[in-house]
């Protein structure tokens, strides 16, 4: 196992370049132990929300999928099991290292994707879009690499809309993530995750964002009574 390096993250919310050196750090420090605090702070449902954002792909089997934002390559896993063929594309090295999957990977950053047009059949992001450096010029590429009539699952955090859950979730995000982060893998890096939701876009806002770079059907849909969102579309002619 690679040796852990504690992420340095700034205590204001970094913008533009800034952001992506911050983000790209952060994730090779928290790499080798990244799973393993995903599973036990989402109480392993972070396993079925990434199964159900594939199964709402709705392709043939055989369909490339590309997953953006990949990490240790989860969401590739769950798209070669359901008969997908996936290619994983990260910003992080530490991550790509850190993968545990076939799919071919490639460090790259998604708002400059090495791919031709229409290259896909749909596309995938798992909890990554607060980690953008800007979410419009991410969304345009996105419809540009996926062909016409393809499809789009993008995973993210969401706010309970249930008052009592809301407080729960937000005492549960805000306090006891950070522990679980510190005493598994890096303090500071998970203090900065709870308060990268302020990136995040309303909901409504982020629909319109959605539809207006190209996309159709636009549907969100959300888990686990709200603590998660599932954003899914369909490539318009």
């Amino acid at each position: 196992m690679r040796p852990m390096v504690a992420a340095r993250m700034p205590e204001t919310l970094p913008e533009g370049e800034a952001k992506v050196r911050a983000v790209r750090e952060m994730f090779d420090a928290i790499a080798p132990r990244y799973d393993l605090v995903n599973r036990v702070m989402t109480f392993r449902m972070d396993v079925g929300w990434r199964r159900r954002a594939v199964g709402s792909l709705a392709l043939r089997p055989g369909s490339t999928v590309l997953d953006l934002a990949c990490g240790t390559g989860d969401l590739c896993r769950e798209l070669a099991a359901s008969g997908l063929v996936p290619l994983g594309i990260d910003l992080s090295y530490g991550m790509l290292a850190a993968a545990r999957t076939r799919a071919p990977l490639v460090q790259g950053d998604a708002l400059h994707l090495p791919l031709r047009a229409a290259a896909v059949d749909g596309a995938t992001c798992g909890f990554a879009l607060r980690n953008l450096a800007a979410l419009g010029p991410f969304l345009a590429e996105l419809a540009r690499v996926v062909r016409p009539g393809g499809r789009i699952a993008l995973l993210e955090v969401a706010t309970p809309p249930n008052r009592v859950l809301r407080w729960g979730h937000r005492a549960y995000f805000g306090r006891v993530v950070p522990v679980i982060g510190g005493l598994l893998s890096d303090g500071a890096a998970y203090r900065y995750l709870p308060r990268s939701v302020a990136y995040l876009p309303a909901p409504e806002e982020l629909r319109r964002m959605v539809a207006g770079a190209g996309f159709a059907d636009v549907d969100r849909r959300l888990l686990s009574g709200g603590i998660a969102q599932l954003i899914v579309a369909t490539r318009a002619a």
